[in-house]
């Protein structure tokens, strides 16, 4: 049986996430520090202590989730965790090449870093808003986006029948009353900065591309499987322009869960704050064997 580490994208960030890992390892505590010269303040100061506010700004979470969820993962390294395949949410891709061997901890931070600032900057520019759509099939909430007639697209594949749709303001509107007409089960608007995995991320994908054709993309470890593509990726160049894609296309993160058991893995563990996709591979496969991981007492417990 396989192995796939999977990990965590924005949303699943809480005050007081990494405090003890910070208390109780030197390595975990390097980390942090490092992230904190990198980034120009205390990164492990909101992470502890907040306010919940700062911690969800855009710009601070990613940053904060990717240097959490890097140090939970190099934890279970020493324990001798080992992973056949990775994969990350959203953001989590970042954690995922990282842990891979694409990138190193620095270049990661660096493109986690612009690539908050630069999201939360597009939200800024050109406004708009995410709703999650549960108990509609992913075809009709497709269907429903393109009958709305405004920007508004399926931003997250996250299970079957729960889907994340994003865009403009009055598309969003649209399509929540479209859904609620045709069934759903649950439609939520959801607290975030903008429209992320829609085409209103496009400045920010513009200014992402610039940055990702200088980063130092290296052949990794092991296969990491992409957001866009839900297929195994070993390839720098095309790793490079999928993160690209990334910003203005969906995750495809039911379609990323099937392929990585298709491959063979059986056995998840999810390393960093919260245990969200856990929830979500279950709902996906419910033979995985799944772990979620992010504090000191699970790594203590957790046996490689």
């Amino acid at each position: 049986m396989k192995t796939a580490v999977v990990f965590p994208g924005q949303g699943s960030q809480f005050v007081g996430m990494g405090k003890d890992l910070f208390e109780n390892s030197e390595p975990s505590r390097a980390l942090f520090k490092l992230a904190s010269e990198k980034l120009g303040y205390d990164l492990a100061e909101v992470c502890f202590n907040g306010p919940e506010e700062e911690l969800s700004q855009t710009r601070v979470t990613q940053p904060a989730i990717y240097v959490h969820s890097v140090a939970v993962f190099r934890l279970l390294e020493e324990k001798g965790f080992k992973a056949d395949f990775a994969a990350g949410h959203s953001l989590g891709e970042y954690s995922a090449l990282t842990a891979a061997g694409f990138l190193s901890f620095e270049e990661g931070l660096e493109l986690v870093g612009l690539r908050g600032r630069l999201m939360q900057e597009a939200g800024e520019k050109a406004p708009g808003a995410m709703a999650a759509v549960i108990g509609l099939e992913d075809r009709r909430v497709e269907e429903l986006c393109r009958e709305t007639g405004e920007t508004v697209v399926p931003a997250n594949f996250n299970a079957p029948g729960q889907l994340v749709v994003s865009g403009s303001l009055q598309g969003v509107d649209k399509l929540i009353e479209a859904a609620q007409k045709a069934g759903a089960r649950l439609v939520k608007k959801l607290k975030v900065s903008g429209a992320f995995h829609s085409p209103l991320m496009s400045y920010a994908a513009a200014a992402m591309r610039e940055r990702l054709a200088q980063a130092k993309i290296v052949s990794g470890r092991i296969p990491v499987v992409a957001n866009v593509s839900a297929g195994f990726e070993t390839d720098p160049e095309r790793i490079r322009d999928l993160l690209v894609e990334q910003i203005t296309s969906p995750v495809r993160w039911t379609d990323s869960v099937e392929t990585l058991a298709a491959g063979g893995a059986l056995r998840f563990v999810e390393a960093g704050p919260g245990n969200v996709l856990s929830g979500l591979c279950r709902r996906i496969k419910r033979e995985l064997e799944i772990t979620s991981i992010g504090k000191l007492e699970e790594i203590k417990a957790f046996s490689a």
